[in-house]
């Protein structure tokens, strides 16, 4: 009788329980402490994810594009002067006179980041602002557009005013009446009425016509001649008290200006009104006869009003900045705007402050005769800071 045959035996191991002290330990979904790292990781990735995704209510102000006035741009393919001047002696010139930029970040329609806004806080060159320190609330995109067009137009308009009176030309104002309000002058002026005259005295300077309507008492009639549907029309409105005690008519002007021959301005598609003084120095540059910088380059900034008077503007810091990239040794800077260029100076370019067009003539000429070391300088105690955007 035979024995059964073993069967070969198995070289597979054989299975080992953990023994007490064995390295071996449970599972790792059932380790705390890799569970804590998993949920670390997690979180750190979504915080990540949400820092470059949701938007927060902040504006950042950057540096931006410095541009000359008195230079080309192309159009189809062409080069032409950025100030176009028709019917009138026009004279070459060198040097350059930039406006200067701020780039904004932010705003209706334009959200950053915390990413973005961290970065713009350790970038010394960046300002942030708050949401509502820049922008009125419920504003749209296309309402902004839309206002920084009309403020760029507006100013491009003045600065011609400004350039062309500087140099002894008469530009007569044509005032309209824009809005009336309800029940006010007897309801006798409509919108779009062109004012030709008030009390006898011909309409060519809306100050003027305010001082006139002011010195008449309230409560009575004055004589006002309109001009409406290609006819004058003489009409009675009654004058009445403004609640800070000013006699009124209860309207509200429009200016607009009777140019001798046509100017037209390129901005480059850049808004707002800083840029007025810098156009109303171009203008007058392309309208005399040498070269105003005497061949430098001067950057500035700056509004300017029918009667040359330089406002402030919003982003002075990152002009400067802007100014001194493209090479600019000079800067006219509004003089109310002092306050915030003073410990904001980029190396090697002088802040000149100035109040009005007369003030940046003379400063752009002291600088082209070699005498720009001479010229005032920003101080902390002058203007004050500015408000505006």
């Amino acid at each position: 009788m035979t024995t059964p045959s073993r069967s070969p035996a198995s070289h597979e191991p054989e299975a080992q329980l953990p023994q007490e002290g064995s390295e071996t330990g449970p599972p790792w979904w059932r380790d705390r402490s890799r569970w804590r790292w998993f949920t670390g990781m997690v979180v750190a990735f979504g915080l990540g994810a949400a820092a470059n995704t949701v938007a927060i209510p902040y504006v950042i102000f950057e540096p931006g594009p410095a541009v000359d006035v008195l230079g080309t741009e192309t159009v189809d393919g062409e080069d032409r002067l950025r100030i176009q001047i028709e019917q009138a002696p026009t004279y070459p010139t060198t040097g350059q006179l930039d406006f200067t930029t701020v780039l904004l970040r932010g705003g209706p329609g334009r959200s950053v980041t915390v990413v973005d806004v961290v970065a713009a806080w350790l970038d010394p060159e960046s300002d942030v602002y708050d949401y509502e320190q820049i922008y009125p609330p419920q504003v749209t995109r296309e309402e902004v557009d839309e206002f920084n067009r009309v403020q760029m137009a507006t100013s491009q308009q003045t600065s011609v005013v400004v350039a062309l009176r500087a140099l002894g030309r008469e530009v007569p104002e044509i005032v309209t009446v824009t809005r009336v309000a309800e029940g006010a002058s007897g309801d006798a002026l409509q919108a779009g009425d062109v004012l030709v005259s008030v009390a006898g005295r011909p309409v060519d300077d809306h100050r003027v016509l305010r001082e006139r309507i002011e010195q008449t008492a309230a409560g009575v009639p004055i004589e006002v001649v309109v001009e409406r549907d290609g006819q004058q029309v003489a009409l009675h409105p009654m004058t009445r008290s403004a609640d800070d005690g000013r006699t009124v008519l209860g309207i509200v002007l429009g200016v607009d200006y009777e140019l001798p021959f046509p100017v037209t301005i390129d901005a480059d598609n850049v808004g707002g009104s800083s840029a007025g003084l810098m156009f109303s120095l171009g203008v007058y540059d392309r309208l005399t006869e040498g070269a105003l910088t005497g061949g430098q380059r001067i950057a500035g900034t700056g509004t300017i009003s029918q009667s040359g008077e330089v406002g402030p503007i919003g982003g002075i810091a990152q002009k400067l900045v802007g100014a001194q990239r493209a090479g600019a040794a000079y800067f006219l800077a509004p003089a109310d705007n002092c306050a915030e260029v003073v410990g904001r100076e980029p190396d090697g370019l002088a802040v000149v402050p100035v109040a009005s067009f007369e003030e940046a003539r003379h400063a752009v000429t002291e600088i082209a005769g070699g005498r720009g070391v001479d010229l005032p300088r920003c101080t902390a105690t002058e203007g004050h800071p500015s408000q505006q955007g």
